[in-house]
């Protein structure tokens, strides 16, 4: 089993949305690292946190599991946002995976996450990083899990 911190900003999917619809597919993902770790890494049954971006105070919001494999993402061939004009149906470039919902959690903001020195290898707190989605290590999801949830 694997552990992901996947972002999603509220307005998008927020843990509240994600908790009515029970499960979501992960669209709308336009980066090849990110597209890779769903695509490539990712399995049924692996955890993540649920992290609100690009919001009055992110944070990890939520518990998800994955669970559904990836596949092509729908969104890369309607015209809209998230539209690809090179990508076809017998050449997609964009995959999602399903998650569903595990439950919410009391708000644990990025500024609390940096409070934590066993939390400094984390790739949110790196400077730079915008990846949406990141893997988090096994020790990293057991800190935050055993101190940090309640």
């Amino acid at each position: 089993m694997r552990y992901w911190l996947m972002k999603s900003e509220p307005s998008e999917v927020s843990i509240d949305d994600l908790e009515s619809m029970k499960t979501v597919p992960w669209y709308g993902v336009r980066n090849y690292q990110a597209r890779n770790f769903m695509r490539d890494q990712m399995r049924v049954g692996d955890m993540v946190f649920f992290y609100h971006s690009s919001c009055a105070e992110p944070g990890i919001a939520g518990l998800a599991e994955v669970c559904k494999l990836a596949y092509p993402d729908e969104t890369q061939f309607e015209e809209g946002k998230y539209f690809d004009p090179k990508a076809t149906r017998e050449n997609p470039r964009w995959y999602n995976v399903d998650v569903k919902f595990s439950r919410k959690i009391p708000l644990i903001s990025i500024s609390e996450l940096r409070r934590h020195p066993e939390l400094s290898n984390m790739r949110i707190l790196q400077k730079g990083n915008r990846l949406s989605i990141t893997p988090v290590d096994p020790l990293e999801w057991d800190y935050i899990k055993s101190n940090l949830l309640r």
